[in-house]
């Protein structure tokens, strides 16, 4: 390995042989300068790692030196090193992009830990990572196989979601394999579990909260009277996904509650998310609106009823009365007239926005193969879905909401899994296209691959003829029909769905935030 070569720049540069000394024997390179002139001139000349410069030197002061060797490479980490804590002076350094400042008379350990913090961060980093998952390996198995609640296995999920987030820095392939073969098994078991509860769930009403019951459990109950309320669904939102955009909506809102809830199944928009808006499961919504209920096999969109089937739920539920609008947004031109007209809301007492950018980005994914070597991966999707939000007209909207007070709720209707085990299933021409669940009469299918529902009103769901039935898919498995089989396979495997059984699809993230 290379040494780290150090440009220190101090008109009192002999007074710190010791410190210069204690360097050389540590391994790095020191090149001395006596002012900011010669610093730049040699800065210009040498391809150096890190650049200690003295703030009180003669002729040019340090924070003039600064803007110079930012002025040339703007990612070089600078140190200050000065005598004079004033606020001011720390204020133009630190608003110059300084890495780190140091107080005469330096330390030479107190030099080794900048250098470390500077220059080894990321690797250092990486290394305790690897270290405390490998630490950390052993307990989840233990967690996985130890008979869980539907609130354990949210612990374990974001336990291994937060360990793939960490992980992404590492840069580790060896790591990430053992980690995705630890999701796996987490989403066997966890399909496991939800086969042996979800009917009794259903039937009895118990278990967590499910998308039906999202708005009463989780939303309304903690809606603000004195100022407006924004209800955002991002749909296909995963908890991982959440993580990335975190940061960037910490900027303008303080976040009061990380929540989640069950997506019902099938995990898709039209069976979720009209659940969510009408607080109704679905066999309920097509007996209560039998003209605005469409079953898969029938033409039309299966979620233009949105906006009515909220207002209904709220005037059912809350006693009083509301200002209410609703928003979908599907379309670059929609966003641009969210972001335009977001002061609007301001006189709602209850804003919701469904915006549909993740859902469009993976269904484009699937289609389009620059976007599958762009987000090849859950890494890369993640990156992809923050570099969208932060561009987006959506970010835009809620940064003039930040402006005066109101309450946000970020939520979605389900997430998505990467798939990658085919699995056969035969249907008539009537039978359901999504990859993730098929209802249909007279399906054949591999029984170890799925949760049969034989009585779909049992569980909530439409019984579109006597003999129709649901399978869903467990864990990564999507369902391929024999004819053309290879060909789709080939098309399909590595996409992200949703409709089916997993950690990933099933518990979904309810976030509570106000304006800072």
């Amino acid at each position: 390995m290379d040494k780290i070569r150090i440009l220190w720049a101090d008109d009192e540069i002999d007074l710190l042989k010791p410190q210069l000394f204690f360097l050389e024997k540590k391994g790095y390179e020191v090149i001395t300068v006596s002012n900011g002139h010669d610093a730049i001139d040699q800065f210009k000349e040498d391809i150096v790692d890190v650049v200690f410069l003295d703030e009180s030197m003669p002729g040019l002061t340090g924070l003039e030196t600064l803007s110079a060797i930012k002025a040339i490479n703007k990612l070089v980490p600078v140190v200050m090193i000065t005598k004079n804590e004033e606020e001011d002076i720390m204020e133009q350094a630190i608003g110059s992009q300084i890495d780190d400042y140091l107080i005469k008379p330096v330390n030479p350990n107190q030099i080794l830990l900048t250098l470390k913090k500077i220059i080894d961060n990321k690797r250092l980093v990486s290394e305790k990572n690897i270290s405390d998952y490998q630490q950390d390996f052993r307990n989840i198995i233990m967690d996985i196989n130890s008979g869980l609640d539907h609130e354990q296995w949210l612990d374990v999920y974001q336990k291994i979601m937060n360990w793939e987030l960490k992980l992404d820095q590492s840069n580790n392939d060896d790591m990430s394999e053992i980690l995705q073969t630890q999701r796996n098994e987490a989403n066997s078991e966890f399909s496991k579990y939800i086969i042996k509860n979800y009917s009794k769930w259903m039937e009895e009403g118990t278990g967590p909260t499910m998308s039906h019951k999202l708005l009463i459990d989780k939303i309304l109950p903690n809606l603000e009277s004195e100022k407006p309320n924004v209800l955002l669904l991002l749909d296909n939102l995963r908890y991982d996904q959440w993580k990335v955009l975190e940061e960037s909506f910490s900027e303008k809102f303080r976040i009061l509650e990380e929540d989640h809830f069950y997506s019902i199944l099938p995990t898709a928009t039209q069976y979720s998310r009209n659940a969510i808006f009408s607080g109704l499961l679905p066999s309920e919504i097509e007996k209560k609106y039998p003209d605005k209920w469409l079953n898969d096999h029938e033409p039309g969109g299966k979620n233009m009823h949105e906006a009515l089937f909220v207002k209904d739920q709220l005037n059912r539920v809350v006693r009083r009365e509301m200002k209410v609008e609703y928003h979908k947004i599907t379309n670059v031109k929609k966003a641009k007239e969210l972001a335009d007209n977001a002061a609007n809301f301001f006189n709602n007492d209850l804003t919701v926005i469904v915006y549909n950018f993740i859902d469009m980005l993976s269904h484009a994914r699937t289609e389009m193969e620059v976007l599958k070597e762009l987000a090849g991966d859950e890494k890369a999707y993640r990156s992809l879905t923050k570099s969208w939000f932060i561009n987006s007209s959506l970010w835009v909207a809620l940064q003039k909401l930040a402006e005066r007070p109101i309450k946000l709720f970020v939520t979605t209707d389900h997430g998505t899994i990467r798939v990658k085990s085919p699995s056969k299933v035969v249907g008539d021409k009537a039978t359901s296209t999504n990859l993730r669940y098929k209802l249909g009469r007279n399906l054949q299918y591999d029984k170890k691959d799925v949760l049969e529902i034989r009585d779909p009103h049992k569980v909530g769901l439409p019984r579109p003829n006597m003999s129709s039935s649901f399978i869903f898919a467990k864990e990564d498995k999507f369902f391929l029909y024999p004819n053309n089989y290879n060909h789709f396979n080939n098309m399909f495997k590595d996409t992200f769905q949703h409709g089916g059984i997993s950690l990933e699809e099933m518990i979904c993230p309810v976030i509570t935030l106000e304006t800072k």
